[in-house]
């Protein structure tokens, strides 16, 4: 796992509606035994994607009767498991007829010269769906289809009769606007802003500087929550609104002072002759042990935050925020 205190890099963006997306690059693979035990075959997207493996960059090309954010998610994850870790992503949005479906996947066949195209799809319509499935049958086409089974199994174990209707998950209804009102709020109250409206907040960030606070609290919004960060600077006194709080809505965030310091080295950059000591080791030391002093009289739950995911870190704190309000959780 790694820290992630930075935001993402962005994606380059490849001409003609293609996206090159770089994952983390897996980890070493160990030396085989004298006697391998037999592989497990692999799910069907890896599989279409070793098909593809003469190229170092695979290219997934993606049709989605909505924008096909939820394929490129799996595209990135299947790729990752790769060598190379990276992925050409070249998507047709809005694919509600089968003309405009075929017309891609002609196209497709023409430039690849000859070689298997790889093709991830998520379509509602079920007559839609079929007539895909018919359309790549026989074809040089890695076909996986990413939201028919899914939709199948979930039909199957309740009994209820699937809607068919694409674009769903991106509904405006009362919950798209709570996690807009969220956002918002997140941005409002980072670094300490507004303290007076704390009591608002769902949850309280607080930590050291470079503990990931506002990546965090980003995160949080995007998935409904209000969320505000305080940052604990050494020798400074944090709002008095803090210590009014619930405990079980406020997490402190810690992390290794080495690997701190290294951080805030980086984002110091040039300004580090002039600011060395907000980075050196000794000082970020300092910092955590008064934040911890801190964490420890208001009597919240600390995270570490240091070698993880903020995905990874949201879900911890989610975890323990859910059993104090199960009510907030269910909801969303």
């Amino acid at each position: 796992m790694t820290d992630k205190p930075n935001d993402p890099p962005v994606p380059a963006i490849a001409p003609d509606n293609e996206q090159t997306i770089a994952a983390s690059p897996p980890a070493a693979v160990p030396p085989p035994a004298a006697v391998p035990p037999p592989a497990a075959a692999p799910p069907p997207a890896a599989a279409a994607l070793a098909a593809a493996g003469a190229s170092p960059t695979p290219r997934i090309n993606i049709i989605s009767d909505s924008v096909g954010d939820s394929a490129a998610t799996i595209a990135v994850a299947a790729a990752s498991q790769f060598t190379e870790g990276n992925c050409i992503i070249q998507r047709l949005p809005n694919a509600n007829r089968l003309e405009q479906i075929e017309a891609f996947v002609d196209g497709l066949l023409e430039a690849s010269g000859g070689e298997e195209i790889v093709v991830f799809y998520t379509i509602a319509d079920p007559s839609l769906r079929t007539a895909m499935e018919g359309l790549v049958e026989g074809r040089n086409v890695a076909a996986v289809d990413l939201l028919g089974p899914a939709i199948a199994a979930i039909a199957e174990a309740t009994g209820m009769h699937p809607l068919g209707k694409p674009g769903l998950i991106r509904r405006t209804d009362p919950a798209y606007f709570d996690r807009v009102a969220a956002m918002e709020f997140a941005v409002d109250h980072d670094d300490g802003r507004n303290p007076e409206e704390l009591s608002q907040a769902d949850i309280v960030l607080i930590g050291a500087s470079r503990t990931s606070k506002t990546p965090l609290s980003i995160y949080l919004a995007m998935q409904g929550y209000r969320v505000a960060n305080v940052p604990l600077a050494l020798g400074t006194e944090p709002p008095r609104q803090l210590f009014e709080l619930e405990r079980s809505r406020v997490f402190g965030l810690t992390s290794q002072a080495e690997l701190l310091s290294e951080i805030r080295t980086r984002r110091l950059g040039n300004a580090l002759e002039v600011a060395g000591e907000y980075a050196s080791q000794q000082y970020v030391q300092d910092d955590l042990d008064e934040a911890r002093s801190l964490m420890r009289r208001l009597g919240v739950i600390v995270v570490r935050t240091d070698n993880r995911a903020i995905e990874e870190t949201a879900q911890e704190i989610l975890r323990y925020y859910g059993q104090a309000h199960p009510s907030r959780t269910d909801s969303r």
